[in-house]
């Protein structure tokens, strides 16, 4: 559907959308063709726009609308949705993302890459450049519906996505972008042995946070769908806790002695988060054992950077050329 809605300018606001279907439900006598629902807003402004090429487009194809012998009829799934423009905008939001679930463009723009998690505002956020011009369109749809809105901060070219439609995203177009983190260009590199262990020790460290909080919390196994977050899971550091306060790295070794790999976005992330950042190490050799626990610190940037006990060694050089 995504590459059809690039050739519209215009797909619709919850202004226009709670305007038409209510005109068509209240005049419910009326045998409404397609050609007369296009004439309904001829010369009309609507949020400061005159052309609505692609809105009966969209509306026929997430269903909102419904032909039954050729005359247009309102899916009576959303007539009850009417009272008002927010409730409408609901359940529009939740008919667009049901039917999106089936369309591949939309994990060209909502792939991993694009994704990342505000630390600050708590919340997802997606990069300007996943949408590009081709879908321009289709990112003034999401912002006119609020499912995004523009980063609080002016100077981050992002958006973030929505806390009231987080559950929505979660259960629909989340599940195929974790099966997508890694796309097909990158198959083997997803096969390497290291990626496979790293993915059971943030397992195994999901199963150890929700037996340490008593089953009553939801961890966040945010490195299933984010790549660059600076840390795997999001927990909490007691049950009773309302927010996320401990944001987990796992880190996979074998062998009595640990070690790990620290990238400089995990640790600038660990510098900032202070206290809420914890390092957990597990040992492949050892996570199957009875009762094992892994090794959690808290504040690795100051208690493993500047401790005498962690040996550091340089791993890569950037190599620049100087002009």
């Amino acid at each position: 559907m995504l590459k059809e809605l690039r050739k519209f300018d215009n797909l619709g606001t919850p202004n226009y959308f709670y305007q038409l279907l209510n005109a068509v439900v209240d005049s419910n006598d009326t045998n409404w063709k397609t050609k007369d629902l296009q004439q309904l807003f001829f010369n009309k402004v609507v949020d400061g726009r005159s052309v609505f090429d692609g809105c009966l487009f969209l509306a026929f194809k997430i269903n909102l609308l419904l032909l039954n012998n050729e005359k247009v009829e309102v899916n009576s799934r959303i007539v009850n949705s009417l009272n008002s423009q927010k409730q409408f905008s609901d359940k529009f939001n939740e008919f667009l993302f049901h039917y999106l679930i089936d369309d591949d463009v939309v994990y060209e723009i909502f792939r991993s890459e694009h994704l990342s998690y505000d630390i600050i505002f708590k919340s997802t956020q997606i990069n300007n450049s996943a949408f590009g011009f081709k879908h321009s369109s289709f990112k003034q749809l999401l912002i006119d519906f609020e499912i995004i809105l523009n980063h609080p901060t002016p100077e981050i070219n992002s958006y973030i996505l929505n806390q009231r439609y987080k559950k929505l995203f979660d259960k629909t177009i989340l599940p195929e972008i974790k099966k997508r983190k890694i796309g097909i260009d990158e198959f083997n590199k997803q096969m390497q042995q290291q990626q496979i262990y790293g993915e059971e020790a943030e397992k195994f460290v999901v199963s150890y946070e929700n037996k340490r909080l008593n089953e009553r919390k939801k961890i966040d196994w945010l490195a299933e769908y984010i790549v660059n977050a600076g840390y795997d899971l999001l927990s909490y550091d007691d049950e009773s806790d309302e927010e996320y306060n401990r944001f987990i790295e796992v880190k996979s070794f074998d062998g009595e002695i640990p070690y790990f790999f620290w990238s400089r976005n995990e640790y600038q992330v660990a510098r900032l988060k202070k206290d809420e950042y914890w390092l957990y190490l597990v040992n492949r050799s050892r996570i199957s054992d009875n009762d094992y626990a892994p090794i959690m610190i808290q504040n690795p940037y100051v208690n493993i950077l500047n401790n005498d006990k962690w040996n550091k060694q340089i791993d890569k050089y950037r190599i620049e050329y100087i002009i």
